[in-house]
């Protein structure tokens, strides 16, 4: 940066979307240096290698996409294993199966055919249904529209389900009840009767074999990455050193929260070693009752099957419990909390950061919302098209 050299791009963030967006534009001919404010590459999907462990520092990831092209251009940068997301649920002592399905249904009520299964769902909805528009007023033949996040889940998945397996967990992860959470944040509910327990219905799904970090790395190849750098303090320091930003980090941040602060919730991790080979037998439980403070519990090493690079049998374990909390300035952001009054509030930043000269904005925070690892790639590709003037290719690079 000290030499008279102008780059075409700086790009804030060495997340998925800014290591996208800089292959490309590397690709396109065009120069570009990245930076993070965090010691590290990678984002939210980086992994750190612990006792041959990849460990999932910021939370599970699964990559699943049904986007071929999209799975070939990750495959151009990692090997993936075939990982399948099988979730379980504890509610007390008691373990159910996820996504909801008949092996769920099975061990809830002792059916087993998913008629009978589909018929005891209907039969709590009806009757909750019944009830909640006797005490609106409304007549049998009227339209129920449900309030609050309760009332959509027992509509589409009955009782029995909302109270083991979303009351108390949606709490812990929204820190207030269900009654008082918007009714959209579950439009559907994935009943499946079927017994299959692959938490995705993406045709593609898997994890990196030894984890994310090397995969970004490979897409940062050749990229000037700087960590550990603020973004306000890079420019004031080498102004003028690039024509144009891609801006990835939190949209109200840039501005200075002049408008006032977007909401999200955070996450905390407590993460241990534990001299056994296995905990709890499954890379992801979720704890639905609010006997634990913790949401779920991760066991990093069954992501890949338990085995080393060469295949060995790990004689340890890694395990991180996840809190869910309400954000603070200074913490990192997670889940926007995307209710009416935070979208309009983003709205209005966007105002603002359509009319910010050389800058654009993207990813997660950049435009204050939750994608998937594919929907991400799939934002940036997009603005890499447009801004490069240039079509996607896949397979144009060999394996790296």
């Amino acid at each position: 940066m000290e030499s008279g050299k102008v780059f075409d791009y700086l790009v804030v963030g060495a997340g998925l979307y800014g290591a996208v967006f800089a292959n490309e534009a590397c690709k396109a001919g065009k120069t570009a240096v990245v930076i993070d404010k965090r010691d590290h590459i990678g984002g939210n999907v980086y992994t750190s290698r612990r006792d041959n462990i990849d460990v999932h520092e910021y939370g599970a990831h699964i990559f699943h996409t049904s986007d071929k092209k999209v799975w070939e251009y990750v495959n151009q940068y990692a090997e993936f294993n075939h990982y399948i997301n099988s979730p379980v649920a504890r509610y007390k002592d008691e373990l159910y199966n996820l996504p909801f399905n008949m092996n769920t249904f099975s061990k809830m009520w002792g059916l087993y055919t998913p008629e009978q299964v589909q018929a005891k769902i209907e039969e709590q909805r009806a009757e909750y249904i019944a009830q909640k528009k006797k005490e609106r007023g409304l007549a049998p033949e009227e339209a129920f529209v449900p309030q609050n996040l309760e009332e959509q889940a027992i509509s589409l998945a009955g009782t029995d389900i909302y109270e083991k397996l979303i009351r108390e967990y949606t709490q812990k992860q929204w820190g207030r009840p269900c009654t008082e959470l918007p009714a959209f944040i579950i439009r559907r509910l994935p009943l499946r009767f079927t017994y299959d327990n692959n938490y995705f219905n993406d045709r593609y799904q898997g994890i990196p074999i030894g984890g994310y970090t090397q995969m970004v790395e490979k897409l940062l190849s050749g990229v000037p990455v700087m960590t550990g750098i603020d973004y306000r303090t890079f420019a004031k320091k080498y102004a003028g050193k690039y024509r144009k930003v891609i801006y990835t980090g939190p949209i109200d941040e840039y501005f200075d929260y002049r408008l006032g602060h977007l909401q999200y919730r955070t996450v905390r991790f407590e993460t241990e070693e534990l001299d056994m080979p296995n905990f709890q037998g499954n890379a992801v439980v979720n704890y639905t009752g609010s006997e634990a403070p913790w949401t779920r519990i991760i066991e990093h090493k069954w992501f890949e099957f338990g085995k080393d690079l060469e295949g060995n049998d790990l004689p340890k374990t890694i395990i991180s419990r996840e809190y869910s909390t309400e954000w603070q300035p200074g913490m990192e952001p997670y889940y926007p909390v995307n209710d009416e009054a935070n979208m309009k509030l983003y709205e209005q930043y966007k105002k603002l950061a359509e009319k910010e000269p050389g800058v654009l904005f993207g990813g997660r925070l950049g435009t204050y919302r939750y994608y998937n690892m594919d929907q991400v790639i799939l934002q940036a590709w997009e603005m890499a098209e447009k801004e490069l003037k240039t079509r996607i290719l896949v397979g144009s690079v060999g394996k790296k």
